[in-house]
C-alpha cells in the first residue's frame, strides 16, 4: 500500500550548492553592472522619456524574475504531504521502491531530490530542484523573464564593451570575447576588462539558453507533454493547445506571464489527468 508523506521530511531536500552558485553568479552580474553604470562609461545615452521607460522595464523584469524564483523554490512538486494510500489502483500507477509508495501516472523518481515528483519534467541543475506539477508555471515564467533580464543587462553593458573592443586589434578582440580566462591568466587584460567581457559573455549565453529552453518548453506546453513523454513520443495527455495551456497554467494562462502572484489555480491535483481518449469518449 502507498504511504502518506510528511511535509518537511528531511529526505529529498534539494541540494543547495547549485542554488548558491547561481546566486553568486547573479551577484557578480549585478556588481559588474553597477560598476559599469556608476564608475565606468555609464548607461547608453537616452532621453528622459526613454530613460524612464527603461527604469520601469527593469523594475518590472526584476520583480517578475525574483517573484518566480521564490514561487519556484517554495512550491514542492514532490509526493511529500500527498495522501496516496489506497489510490494506486488505476491505469498508469506504479510502485517506487526507493520511496516505498505507490505513485500516480506521469510521476518519476529523482535521484538528486531523492523523492518521486508529481508530473515530473526534469531536474533543474541551476536551481537544484525538480520541475513538476506544482512549479511548472513559475519555471516557464522564470525562463521568459530571465532571458529578458539578461538581454537587458547585455544592452546596458554594450557601450562599455564596445569601447573596450575598439581599443584593441581584431585578434585581441576575438580572444577576449571567446577566451577571457586565458587572456586574464596570460596578463593580456586587466581584471576589470576581464570581468566586463566575462559577464557580458555569460549574459548573452544565458539569454540564448533561456530563450531556447522557453521555446522547447513552449512546444511541450502546447502539446501537453513532459520532457520524458516527448523523448518517448507519448501524446496521451494532449487535449488541444487551449486545454493544455489551462491545465499547466490555470484559467488565467494569458496573464500569468505578466505577474507571478496572479491567482490562477491549476484545475488538477497532479495525481489524476484527463487523457485524449477521455476527451474522445466525452465528445462521442
Amino acid at each position: 500500500m502507498g504511504q502518506p508523506w510528511a511535509v518537511g521530511s528531511a529526505e529529498g531536500a534539494p541540494a543547495r550548492l547549485p542554488l548558491v552558485l547561481t546566486a553568486l553568479w547573479a551577484a557578480a552580474v549585478g556588481l559588474e553592472l553597477a560598476y559599469v553604470l556608476v564608475l565606468g562609461p555609464g548607461p547608453p545615452p537616452l532621453g528622459p522619456l526613454a530613460r524612464a521607460l527603461q527604469l520601469v522595464l527593469a523594475a518590472f523584469q526584476l520583480l517578475n524574475l525574483l517573484g518566480n524564483v521564490g514561487l519556484f523554490l517554495r512550491s514542492d512538486p514532490s509526493i511529500r504531504g500527498v495522501m496516496l494510500a489506497g489510490r494506486g489502483l488505476g491505469q498508469g500507477w506504479a510502485y517506487c521502491y526507493q520511496c516505498q509508495s505507490q505513485v500516480p501516472p506521469r510521476s518519476g523518481h529523482c535521484s538528486a531530490c531523492r523523492v518521486c515528483i508529481l508530473r515530473r519534467d526534469h531536474h533543474c541543475r541551476l536551481l537544484g530542484r525538480c520541475v513538476g506539477f506544482r512549479n511548472y508555471r513559475p519555471f516557464l515564467c522564470l525562463l521568459l523573464h530571465a532571458a529578458g533580464v539578461l538581454l537587458h543587462v547585455s544592452v546596458l553593458l554594450g557601450p562599455a564593451l564596445s569601447a573596450l573592443l575598439r581599443a584593441h586589434a581584431p585578434l585581441h578582440t576575438a580572444a577576449l570575447l571567446l577566451l577571457p580566462w586565458l587572456m586574464l591568466l596570460t596578463g593580456r587584460v586587466s581584471l576589470a576588462q576581464f570581468a566586463l567581457a566575462f559577464v557580458t559573455d555569460t549574459c548573452v549565453a544565458g539569454a540564448l539558453l533561456c530563450g531556447a529552453g522557453l521555446l522547447f518548453h513552449g512546444m511541450l506546453l502546447l502539446r501537453g507533454q513532459t520532457t520524458w513523454e516527448w523523448a518517448r513520443g507519448q501524446h496521451s495527455y494532449d487535449l488541444g493547445p487551449c486545454h493544455n495551456l489551462e491545465a499547466a497554467l490555470g484559467p488565467r494562462w494569458v496573464l500569468v506571464w505578466l505577474w507571478p502572484f496572479l491567482a490562477s489555480p491549476l484545475p488538477g491535483d497532479g495525481i489524476t489527468f484527463q487523457t485524449a481518449a477521455d476527451v474522445g469518449l466525452v465528445a462521442s
